[in-house]
């Protein structure tokens, strides 16, 4: 089933569109299977969790940090994930600075937008995360790459794209500034019910779990 699932998006993506397989829960097998169907990038939202998939897996795979990062994980995180899509505030990313210092390490990330404004989710608000590019710019271990947003999660998937269009809308202005240590590559919208109105509003990553792994009974809905 993971290898049809994979294989089916692979083959219907856009090019230049990178799939991140949304693995929450899921076990070092399944995680395998995808990466054997195709699959290139595996997001983990928990550091814990990463770690126990990572120590089966390895680097078969690149490793994107999907969920919150708690800073005291961020050490952790550093060892483990390429690509860390959730900074969300200049503490964060002083934290993984630091270990990335440690560990001379550069750390390429994205910067989460709270684009629906929901007050119980993470992500800087659209109109502040002008300031925020710019000092974390400013730290010499952490690149810049991108934006990245949830949006509120809906049961129609049209009802996503005014988020991603403000998302967009952000990312483009950052692109127009031209800071240093900031390289606006990517944009990291949309899960298995709004990645393909994301695609159409600019995303070139795409967040999927439930439609390569299949429904989770305690989670049903989500990515």
């Amino acid at each position: 089933m993971i290898k049809d699932n994979v294989q089916k998006i692979l083959s219907e993506l856009p090019n230049g569109v990178e799939l991140v397989a949304a693995a929450k829960t899921r076990t070092a097998e399944e995680i395998s299977g995808a990466i054997a169907a195709g699959v290139k990038v595996i997001g983990e939202n928990y550091v814990q969790e990463a770690e126990k998939a990572f120590r089966i897996i390895g680097r078969r795979a690149k490793w994107h940090l999907i969920g919150q990062l708690q800073r005291n994980k961020a050490k952790k995180a550093v060892q483990i994930f390429d690509m860390i899509e959730t900074i969300d505030s200049l503490r964060i990313a002083e934290e993984v600075n630091h270990w990335c210092e440690q560990a001379g390490k550069i750390m390429p990330v994205l910067i989460e937008i709270n684009s629906g404004r929901e007050k119980q989710k993470a992500g800087v608000l659209p109109e502040d995360v002008v300031e925020l590019v710019r000092k974390i710019s400013n730290l010499t271990h952490i690149r810049i790459m991108g934006l990245m947003t949830m949006g509120p999660r809906f049961g129609n998937p049209e009802d996503s794209r005014p988020y991603f269009i403000e998302t967009r809308r952000a990312f483009e202005k950052i692109k127009t500034l031209n800071l240093t240590g900031v390289e606006m590559r990517y944009l990291s919208m949309g899960m298995t019910n709004s990645y393909q109105i994301a695609i159409e509003e600019g995303a070139n990553i795409v967040r999927i779990g439930n439609k390569i792994f299949g429904q989770r009974d305690k989670d049903r809905g989500k990515y």
